[in-house]
């Protein structure tokens, strides 16, 4: 047991420093180059380094350091210990990669394409930093903050913050950029979610009908999968119904769908993603 933790936290340790050192890669490849302002203490040393000249891995440190500081103080040891590796490490990697564009040459006249590709693969670097268990710190620390003190929902604190740095990018980088960056946050959000949770190969079916009987036999008997039922009671009436709930493989979702309307073409059924399955037979 513990040879396999110690593995299992130097795969964390492998994971948070590839995450790192590909983020820092696409900053100096993509993002700066092309003035990207997407937020958090990347977008801010976007835009310092454009007016001031100013080094972003120097930015990206002090701020870093700065809410390692205010976190310690406000959250306590554990919760800020987490963000120390990349506090250190992604200002380094910064500075690693700082010319790297002297030796992979860009085209940057395809602003969009360039954009969609750093998009994909910052999501991708993302998704395996929250795999490892780490977090990169800067302003998530604010808003953990203000959730603790003030029960401020997080999602909504980190909108604002990295909207307000969007919004500065465009004040000083014009209206197109922020539309670009906007998109890159997007597609970086969409890649991010798919590596934590991975690409669904099956599909959940909740259904609710009067022709319990023969759907479940459908179910059974002609795509040989195997049924729950379980009862539930409605909120509005208050009266108690029974639910079936079958999982598919995504390729038969179609084959259950159509199913399930040519038996009860009345039936209530809702059909979400399962991204993992197990202990059925």
């Amino acid at each position: 047991m513990k040879i396999k933790n110690q593995i299992k936290k130097r795969y964390r340790i492998f994971l948070i420093i590839i995450s790192l050192l590909l983020s820092a890669t696409l900053y100096n490849l993509f993002l700066l180059p092309l003035k990207l302002v997407t937020g958090g203490t990347n977008g801010l040393a976007t835009i310092t380094h454009y007016l001031y000249n100013i080094n972003p891995s120097y930015i990206v440190l002090l701020l870093s350091l700065s809410f390692i500081v205010i976190g310690y103080m406000y959250l306590g040891k554990e919760r800020t210990a987490g963000t120390l590796i990349a506090c250190f490490l992604y200002p380094i990697f910064l500075e690693l990669t700082a010319n790297i564009g002297n030796y992979i040459k860009i085209d940057t006249s395809d602003t969009l394409l360039l954009v969609l590709f750093s998009g994909v693969l910052s999501g991708v670097s993302n998704g395996l930093m929250y795999k490892s268990g780490y977090s990169n710190g800067g302003f998530p620390i604010i808003s953990q903050i203000l959730y603790e003190k003030h029960k401020i929902s997080i999602a909504k604190t980190n909108l604002v913050i990295n909207t307000s740095i969007v919004l500065l990018g465009a004040v000083f980088f014009g209206w197109t950029n922020a539309l670009y960056a906007m998109v890159f946050l997007y597609i970086n959000s969409i890649v991010m979610d798919k590596v934590l949770l991975g690409i669904s190969k099956n599909k959940a079916f909740y259904i609710i009908t009067t022709k319990e009987d023969e759907i479940k036999k459908y179910i059974i008997e002609i795509l040989n999968h195997t049924v729950t039922t379980f009862n539930v009671k409605g909120g509005f009436l208050s009266n108690k119904r029974r639910v079936l709930l079958a999982v598919v493989p995504t390729r038969e979702y179609y084959k259950l769908t159509e199913g399930i309307k040519k038996i009860d073409n009345e039936a209530f059924f809702v059909v979400t993603d399962a991204y993992q399955v197990e202990g059925a037979k």
